[in-house]
């Protein structure tokens, strides 16, 4: 199957039997690239059901898709789900513009929601960090209907803006150059020149 370009998956549904089925990884590939937290699946032209990702398995090396576990929702049901977190504004930030270095710490964020008011991303403005600054997620406001899911007390940094990285230059190390065989070389000299005399 792998070989063909199709991946093998199955669909779990509450309280009844799990469904296996194939597809073809470019199209599954597709689908998960635009970030969509909920999309529709129909297996052998039968009715479409809702699905979110449960879980999916990828090649250790290669990076390619070897099998995806999808579980059908109930879209009148709250589900918690994985949604990625985008920065926005990076280059307008003032402490980028003065060299600071801004780091995305958390990409990532499980929700609770309706299946239907799940975001496919979290879109966070950061156009206003200074250097030194850290945003957290508790100063975001999360999209309506939608929940953070964060263990209590808990504090979730996004990004953090640090100071320009300085490079150490290593101190130039003075060495003083002694002349060796000065006295020697006089030395030898004059011996010569009593060897010629004789």
């Amino acid at each position: 199957m792998r070989r063909e370009g199709l991946v093998p998956g199955v669909v779990y549904s509450g309280g009844t039997e799990a469904t296996a089925f194939q597809v073809s990884e470019r199209e599954v590939r597709g689908v998960i690239a635009e970030g969509a937290a909920l999309f529709d699946l129909s297996v052998d032209g039968g009715k479409a059901r809702p699905v979110v990702v449960k879980e999916q398995q990828l090649h250790p090396v290669k990076g390619t898709l070897r099998h995806i576990d999808l579980q059908e929702v109930n879209l009148k049901e709250s589900i918690q789900a994985d949604v990625l977190i985008e920065l926005e504004g990076v280059d307008d930030a003032p402490g980028v513009k003065a060299s600071g270095v801004l780091e995305h710490v958390t990409r990532e964020i499980t929700v609770e929601a309706l299946p239907t008011d799940i975001p496919d991303k979290i879109v966070v403005d950061v156009s206003a960090m200074e250097i030194n600054d850290t945003l957290q997620l508790s100063s975001i406001e999360a999209p309506t209907g939608v929940t953070f899911i964060v263990e209590e007390g808990e504090e979730v940094t996004i990004a953090t803006l640090a100071p320009p990285r300085v490079e150490e230059v290593a101190p130039a190390i003075e060495t003083e150059t002694e002349l060796v065989g000065d006295a020697g070389g006089d030395s030898g000299d004059g011996d010569s020149g009593d060897s010629e005399g004789e």
